[in-house]
């Protein structure tokens, strides 16, 4: 079977092709800046797979939180989200892939969201937060799950921004979304001082969640969404102290969230993605690891959200309806 897992990122659109015909077990990847234009995503997927021949795609959109199950493409109303404006940068490119996908003939499965509305998650979180996580964090989640067989564990993704989730009994119980605890490279939540730049008219509240995260504390280095994490990293590099600074304040907002969860887990495994751990320059699982000696702490390598969406796919055409809590409506 061949499945293909889709990641819409902040900094672009991952994708994977995972191809078990003849149990070859073929994975490829690419990528699609979000400020490319003029570029059909099928015609870049048609390089790397003949598009009749692929079995099912999985994806997410947006924040996925107009719907609560693993559902078929053509039965989400408003391509599964409540209202477009929210939090984060817009550039059209996951709205134009969104329906080239919708409008092809190929199987597609889109991921929700995990919300209010979403049965599986604690109720408490459900009165705590109107959200937690956007439909790619599940994918990662998943991707954790087959990839280390563990059914109990915290998930942390930090890139440019960080989302902490918690799996108990291979259900997704809570977390912590981009805009409410650690702050990610950009995205970070609201304090005081973006409260008052909000209420002063400033900045819009977008704006101050899309400039929240360390960057912050470095904002003449802000080059925009994809050059940013390479002109901190530069620097980082280069033992500019400001820069060295972020990312030692970003390790510690990670730590204190997932500290904040480690007493609702089962276990003591802890799973790190995203750009920022897989920079090997940061050094990041052994700073996280002062922080809890006695955990198991685990990185997950790679584009693993594009790769997770490839591996519920994978799972769902074997026939599981059931992905960490999700129901499967195929």
């Amino acid at each position: 079977m061949i499945t293909v897992g889709i990641d819409h990122g902040t900094s672009g659109i991952k994708v994977c092709i995972k191809n078990n015909n003849n149990n070859n077990n073929k994975i490829d990847y690419f990528t699609i800046s979000r400020n490319t234009k003029n570029i059909s995503f099928l015609q870049q997927l048609e390089k790397f797979v003949k598009l009749n021949t692929i079995d099912l795609i999985v994806m997410g959109y947006s924040m996925g939180d107009g719907f609560n199950k693993i559902m078929p493409i053509d039965k989400v109303k408003n391509r599964g989200v409540l209202n477009i404006e929210g939090v984060g940068l817009k550039v059209g490119k996951g709205t134009k892939l969104f329906d080239e996908i919708k409008n092809s003939n190929i199987p597609t499965l889109l991921i929700p969201g995990i919300h209010k509305n979403t049965p599986c998650i604690d109720d408490r979180f459900k009165v705590l937060y109107s959200h937690i996580t956007s439909p790619e964090k599940i994918a990662m989640c998943y991707c954790a799950h087959k990839t280390f067989n563990i059914n109990n564990f915290i998930l942390s993704d930090i890139s440019s921004n960080t989302v902490t989730l918690l799996i108990k009994e291979g259900k997704i119980f809570g977390g912590f979304d981009a805009c409410i605890g650690a702050p990610g490279i950009l995205h970070g939540p609201i304090d005081l001082e973006l409260i008052r730049n909000i209420d002063n008219g400033k900045i819009t509240a977008n704006q101050a969640f899309s400039t929240g995260g360390v960057i912050k504390s470095i904002i003449d280095k802000y080059k925009g969404v994809e050059n940013t994490k390479k002109e901190l990293l530069n620097n980082y590099k280069n033992n500019n102290e400001n820069c060295k600074l972020a990312i030692e304040s970003l390790i510690l907002g990670v730590a204190m969230e997932i500290s904040s969860l480690s007493f609702l887990n089962n276990s003591n495994n802890v799973v790190l993605a995203g750009s920022v751990p897989n920079t090997k320059e940061y050094n990041v699982i052994d700073k996280i690891k002062t922080f809890f000696l006695n955990f198991n702490i685990k990185l997950l390598e790679g584009e693993s959200g594009a790769l997770g969406g490839a591996l519920i796919g994978e799972d769902i055409l074997k026939g599981k309806r059931n992905i960490l809590g999700l129901e499967v409506d195929f």
